[in-house]
Parts: structure tokens; C-alpha cells; sequence
């Protein structure tokens, strides 16, 4: 060759040498760049075929960690490996440290014939080496014989030199990365952990705290899926109570459940009261294949103990096998061990609720038997000097000697023994009770209450939030024992009564608040409040509070009463919530209603339930398909209205619609000449009632 020529090679060698030293230095991922080493030695020197060997963690193979072209890709389908030491030049370079040349492969004793490269006539390797160590070996494979020259092997030697050393630099790279992401994953996994740690401290209602846990869990982790089971009362069945995403809701609508050491790691983990983890689900032999979740390749079980008690398990499972290291294991054990003290609260607090309800229960029939025994007792009272002035009035007619004056006497006193018995009975059952319990609007029930007492609607600040705007109740009955609280409150002097209604403490439940400013009441009236027939007031009976009583408790409520003298009156009610559906316009609606009622949350909850603006006002229009007049009105008296309607001769389509039916005041609006007296509808679906 002149010497030109070998000089022009020989720059062009080291330049190629120059542009992979720099390409090299500046990539940190390793797999490209092994890439970029093959194709840049290929590209510039010519070659048939490169590929770069790295030593596995055993030490006993090379295995192919980058290849040029269709054979290189084939070969790293297949695993390619050579043995360190074995058959092959690139296991004699790496055992002996040193370059090993075949200018002529047909002629070389240690050679692997390699299928995939056939047409190999020339091959080098060269081994990797960063400091002491030997990660791997660079072949180079040429199809012409005696295809290296010195210069050749200098320049690429040169290379395989700063090759390892870039791959060193790679895998420190990935070392320090993989270090950091573990410690971000800590940092995460120990958030998530203090997060459970805060939750299950304030969430005591397993319903909302399951499902929470489970979505951290999946969250913080990454994990494919996460379920938490609780044994039965029997204690044989695993009961899913939460499990995350679709196949978590899937499998609580179909009441999934799993045997107590049966064959799944739930069931294993409860009967052993030990974690199990299977880091390949496919090579474990207790494991339930799960339809739900068929991408599932390793999971872990955790048990939930409380003490020597088991509660139950939580599961966790990962598409990639052997997902699980020491950190998940330690943290998720932590918040299982959270969470199994959460579960034992929450089973407490319900089993004191149940005993609290039970002594309630106890003290309500109490209550209700000592106001029965006082009412016999009361009415014996008053029918005994009632038999005996009727005996007497019998023996002066039968005897002729009749006075009108002490007839007219003995009279008056039948009547206001009647009345004082009829008052009793009203105030312990009420004229007419709704059978039926349903949802209810709250601000229309108080607002009833206040007009039936009395109570100007100004004295009375409600406050209600939207989530308790509906309470399951006999509307009557509730109108009945609100107003004897606000009548109690009016009577010790309020000038303000303050009602507030927000969601309860316990599910489905809302809590209302009455707080007036009245005289407030003495230790000893406070302690007897719930007492029959106990009053400081002349001519009460003393019943009111014990009604009211009654009527919460038939509705699986509770009351308290807190008061002091000269600081008012404060009484707390725990009532059933109820969630009706949102108003629809009504399809066979009469097109004209015209409504006589105050602009209150009713007559807005109407006008959406019929889909059109209701018509108001105090004329009233003759024209109407259908007329409703409220019964306790602020702006008007009822008897003005009723007179309109007689006067427009309307009454055969006019309804007088009342949260508080009364037979009395019924049997009187009907004489009246109006078609009915109707409680008022609160749900779209009752509002059809009001025309059909």
C-alpha cells in the first residue's frame, strides 16, 4: 500500500477513534450506548458485524449486550451468551485480559462458529477492562482475511479502552440513579404511611377509611392492586370490604369472599397470622387465580392483627414479578399494623353505639311507661270528680229539682276536664300520625312548626347545609316535637332561636342543633326534663319534652338538652338523613298551578318538580287547572284565602297542602267547600299525587 494511501487510513482511523471518544463520553444509558459503539465501528471502519459482551453477575458468561444489524438483533432475541474461557475468542479475551486476533478464523483453534455470521473471515476481541477489573469484550468481525491492520487494532483497542470506561461511568449512572429513586420511593412510601397513620386516627367509619386505604396503597406504591378483607362473624369466610378500581368494584357487588385457610394467600395468611409473598404467582402453590385480575404476577398478603385477635388481610398485587423489596414489605406491614388497630376502634366504637342505643332504648320505654303509668293516673284523677257530677246531675233530674246555675257549673267543669284529657292525648300521640316514614324537607318542617306556635319565621334563623336538607320522618310527628322545643324556647323568654342542620357524626345521619337565648333551665328541671308531667310553669302538663322524646326515638334519633339559667337553652338531635332524587319536570303536569304560599324552600322545590314557574299571589286566579293553598302562612291569614276561594267558586280544585295534618282543622277546611286536605309532597315522585 503507499504510503499516502496508509497515511490517509491511518488519520481517518484516528479520527473515527477522535468522534467515538466524544459521542461516548456524553451518553450515561448503557444500552445505547453499546448501540451507538457497534454502529459507529461498523460505519466508520467498514466492519461486517460488532457487538459488545458484558460479564453476568455469576462471572461464568459473556453475554451479548448490543449486536450490528439483523444478526445482532436475532442474537440478542436469543439470549446469545459465551462461556468465559470456553470455545470462543470473546471468552478467551475476557479470561486471559487480552486482545485475541484472527486474520484468518478457518485457520483459528479457539473460535466459535457463530450461525448467525456465516461469512466471518477475520475476527478481533478485545477485551473491556476499567481498572482492574474485566467487565466484557468488543468482537469485530470482518468478511475478508487479514482485515486488520496494526493501526487497526491500536485505534480500536483505543476505543475498547474508553468504551469501558464509559460503560463504568453508565453503570454508576444507573447505580446513583437507581439509588435515588429508591430513596424518593422511600420518601414516598413513608408519606403514604404517615398519611394512613393521620387517616385511620380520624376516620372511624370503615366504609370510608377501606376504600381510602386501598387507593393510597395503589397510589404511593404504583401497584397493580390493592384489597382489604375481614373475617365474618363466623370466622371461616374472608370478606372483601375494599378493593381498588373496577375490578375492586366489581368484585364487592358480587360479595367476593375467600375460605380461611383455603387455597388462596389470603386464606393462608389469616390461619397463619403471617405475611405471605409470592414473587412469581405462576410457581406458587397457594394462590387463587383470580378472573378479576388476570395481569396479577406477584402478591403479597398481609395479615391484620390486633393483638392475638385476627381481624382479617390486605392484599397487594403487581404485573411485574418480583415487584416487592425490604422497603414495600416494611412499610406496608407498618400500615397494615395501622390499619388492623383502625379496623378493633372502629368495631369498638360501633359496639358502644349499640350498647348506647340499647340503654336509650332501655330509657325511652322507661320514659314512655312512666308517662303512660302518670297519664292513667292523671286521667283517673279527673274522671272520678267527672263520674261524680254526672251521678249528681242523673240524681237532680231524675229528682225534679234541676238549678240552671249549678247545672250551667257542673257543666263547665265537664268541659275543662275534657279538654284538660284531650290536651294529654295530644300531646303523647298527637290527632293523626303518617304512617309512612319518608324523605322530608327540613326547612319546611321547621318553618311549619314556628307558624303553628307562633313563632315569627323572624325570631327563627335557620342555617341548613345542603347535605342535611332531608330528614327521614313522619312529617307530622316532627312538626309536632320541633314545636314543642321552639314553644319551650318562646315560653323562657328567647328572642332569637337559632336552628342549625348539618351533616351527623355517624352515617346517614344529620344532626340538628336548636339554641335559644331564654332563661335557660335549673340543674334540677334539667335533670328532670324528660320527666312526664315535670314543669315549673302553671297550666302546662308537662308533657311537651316527653312527647318530643318519644316522636325522635320512633324515628331511631337522639336528643340532649343543655342549659344553665340565664345562658339559654341548647338541644341537640341526631336524625335519620334522607337523599331524594333531584326534581324532574313532572310529563302529565296541569299547565296552569296557581300556588298561596310564602316564597319559601317548598314552593322552590315545587316549582322545579312541575318544570314551570309557579303563578302567586293573593288573588286568586279562577282560570287555574289546579290551585294549592299552604296552610301556615306568614304574608296572609288561611281564612282570607279560604274566602277567596268560596267567593271565586274554585274550592273543587283547590287543595290545602300542610307538613302537620290535624282531623279538626281538616274536617273544618272541607266544610269549607275545598277539595281535600293533603300532606305535602317532598319528592318528585310524591308530586303527581297532588292531581291524579
Amino acid at each position: 500500500m503507499p504510503k499516502s494511501t496508509e497515511t490517509n487510513r491511518q488519520a481517518r482511523l484516528l479520527e473515527a477513534a477522535s468522534r467515538v471518544s466524544r459521542s461516548i463520553a456524553s451518553i450515561l444509558d448503557l444500552n445505547l450506548l453499546l448501540q451507538r459503539t457497534v454502529d459507529i465501528i461498523c460505519d466508520e471502519f467498514n466492519f461486517y458485524y460488532a457487538g459488545v459482551f458484558l460479564v453476568d453477575e455469576s462471572g461464568d458468561w459473556a453475554v451479548l449486550r448490543s449486536g450490528r444489524g439483523d444478526a445482532g438483533r436475532a442474537m440478542l432475541a436469543e439470549g446469545h451468551k459465551l462461556a468465559i474461557g470456553g470455545n470462543s475468542m470473546v471468552g478467551a479475551a475476557i479470561a486471559e485480559r487480552q486482545a485475541h486476533i484472527a486474520l484468518d478464523v478457518g485457520e483459528e483453534r479457539v473460535h466459535f462458529k457463530n450461525p448467525h455470521l456465516p461469512l466471518t473471515r477475520s475476527e478481533m476481541a478485545l477485551p473491556l477492562i476499567a481498572g482492574e477489573e474485566v467487565i466484557g469484550a468488543l468482537t469485530v468481525q470482518s468478511e475478508q482475511e487479514s482485515a486488520f491492520k496494526q493501526e487497526d487494532i491500536a485505534a480500536l483497542q483505543t476505543m475498547a479502552d474508553q468504551l469501558a470506561v464509559a460503560i463504568q461511568n453508565a453503570h454508576l449512572h444507573r447505580k446513583n440513579h437507581d439509588l435515588l429513586r429508591q430513596a424518593e420511593r422511600r420518601a414516598r412510601l413513608l408519606k403514604a404511611a404517615n398519611q394512613v397513620g393521620k387517616e385511620v386516627t380520624s376516620i372511624l367509619d370503615l366504609d370510608v377509611l377501606l376504600p381510602k386505604m386501598v387507593d393510597t396503597i395503589c397510589e404511593a406504591y404504583g401497584f397493580y392492586y390493592a384489597g382489604i378483607f375481614l373475617l365474618d362473624e363466623s370466622g371461616k369466610w374472608a370478606v372483601l370490604r375494599a378493593g381498588h378500581g373496577e375490578a375492586g368494584r366489581a368484585m364487592l357487588a358480587a360479595g367476593h369472599k375467600l375460605e380461611v385457610g383455603g387455597d388462596s394467600m389470603i386464606g393462608t395468611c389469616i390461619r397463619l397470622g403471617e405475611a405471605r409473598i409470592a414473587l412469581d404467582v405462576g410457581e406458587e402453590r397457594v394462590h387463587f387465580k383470580n378472573p378479576h385480575l388476570p395481569h396479577t404476577r406477584s402478591e403479597m398478603a398481609l395479615p391484620l392483627r390486633y393483638g392475638d385477635k385476627m381481624l382479617g388481610a390486605v392484599t397487594v398485587q403487581s404485573v411485574e414479578e418480583r415487584a416487592f423489596n425490604p422497603d414495600d414489605i416494611t412499610t406496608l406491614q407498618t400500615m397494615a399494623d395501622h390499619l388492623a388497630v383502625a379496623v378493633q376502634n372502629a368495631y369498638t366504637l360501633q359496639a358502644l353505639k349499640q350498647a348506647h342505643a340499647e340503654i336509650l332504648r332501655n330509657k325511652v320505654y322507661e320514659a314512655l311507661t312512666a308517662s303512660t303509668t302518670e297519664a292513667i293516673h292523671w286521667i283517673g284523677n279527673k274522671i272520678v270528680p267527672m263520674t261524680m257530677t254526672i251521678r249528681r246531675m242523673q240524681d237532680e233530674l231524675a229528682a225534679g229539682q234541676v238549678d240552671k246555675a249549678s247545672l250551667a257549673e257542673d257543666l263547665d267543669l265537664l268541659a275543662e276536664s275534657a279538654e284538660q284529657i284531650v290536651q294529654v292525648k295530644e300531646q303523647l300521640i298527637g290527632q293523626v300520625r303518617d304512617q309512612k316514614l319518608r324523605p322530608v324537607l327540613l326547612a319546611d318542617v321547621l318553618r311549619t312548626a314556628a307558624l303553628q306556635r307562633g313563632v315569627p319565621l323572624k325570631m327563627l334563623k335557620t342555617k341548613i347545609a345542603p347535605e342535611a336538607a332531608y330528614v327521614t320522618a313522619d312529617s307530622t310527628q316532627l312538626v309536632r316535637a320541633l314545636g314543642n322545643f321552639l314553644q319551650n324556647a318562646v315560653e323562657a323568654g328567647a328572642r332569637q332561636i337559632v336552628a342549625e342542620a348539618g351533616p351527623g357524626s355517624e352515617k346517614e345521619t344529620l344532626s340538628l342543633v336548636l339554641r335559644d337565648d331564654g332563661a335557660g333551665m335549673s340543674a334540677e328541671m334539667l335533670s328532670k326534663a324528660w320527666t312526664p308531667f315535670a314543669t315549673s310553669k302553671p297550666g302546662h302538663t308537662g308533657l311537651g319534652l316527653p312527647a318530643a322524646l318519644h316522636v325522635i326515638t320512633q324515628l331511631m334519633g337522639r336528643v340532649e338538652i343543655e342549659s344553665q339559667p340565664g345562658q339559654g337553652t341548647t338541644i341537640t338531635m341526631t336524625l335519620p338523613v334522607a337523599h331524594p332524587s333531584q326534581p324532574q319536570a313532572a310529563a302529565d303536569a296541569p299547565t296552569s298551578v296557581f300556588l298561596v304560599d310564602d316564597d319559601d324552600e317548598w314552593a322552590k322545590f315545587l316549582g322545579r318538580a312541575l318544570g314551570q314557574a309557579l303563578r302567586r299571589g293573593v288573588e286568586i286566579d279562577p282560570q287555574a287547572d289546579l290551585i294549592l293553598v299552604e296552610e301556615y302562612l306568614e304574608g296572609q291569614p288561611l281564612e282570607q284565602v279560604l274566602e277567596a276561594v268560596r267567593k271565586a267558586g274554585v274550592g273543587a280544585k283547590t287543595l290545602i297542602v300542610t307538613a302537620a295534618l290535624n282531623v279538626d282543622r281538616m274536617t273544618g277546611y272541607l266544610k269549607q267547600g275545598v277539595r281535600d286536605v293533603v300532606l305535602k309532597p317532598y319528592t318528585p315522585e310524591e308530586v303527581p299525587a297532588l292531581w291524579r
